[in-house]
């Protein structure tokens, strides 16, 4: 039997520290907004996001847009709610995924919902490959 996989990305405790970490590592920080029940989030998560975590070529995590009860550090330490943070990102739709540097800078145009699935792996692609390029 083979071992089990996670269903989810990791929700981080600090974006600040998460970023951090993955510039550390030559990468951007991809975060996905999220909502429980939301069938493309599970597409872009099952589909894309998790699949490259697994085989090391992104750093990703994600936030729940309805998490008030959560505490997450913000990019300036400042204490948050990924409720809270997903509105000062004004990341209305889900998914909505962000290309973020060390200090939470978007260094690439997000993605924001899916348009068409079928193409939605280039989309991303080329977006990290455009936030790798502004990173370093």
């Amino acid at each position: 039997m083979a071992p089990a996989t996670p269903t989810a990305l990791p929700t981080p405790a600090s974006l600040r520290g998460a970023a951090q970490a993955a510039a550390a590592l030559g990468e951007p920080l991809v975060v996905m907004t999220t909502l429980a029940g939301c069938p493309y989030c599970d597409l872009v998560r099952n589909h894309h996001l998790l699949p490259m975590r697994r085989a090391g070529q992104v750093q990703a995590v994600q936030i729940d847009t309805r998490d008030r009860a959560s505490n997450l550090q913000g990019f300036h330490g400042e204490t948050t709610t990924p409720a809270e943070q997903a509105g000062v990102w004004k990341a209305r739709f889900t998914p909505t995924v962000l290309f973020l540097g060390p200090q939470g800078q978007e260094l690439a145009e997000r993605l924001v919902g899916v348009a068409v699935a079928d193409f939605y792996g280039e989309y991303l692609d080329t977006r990290l490959q455009e936030a790798r390029k502004r990173l370093r």
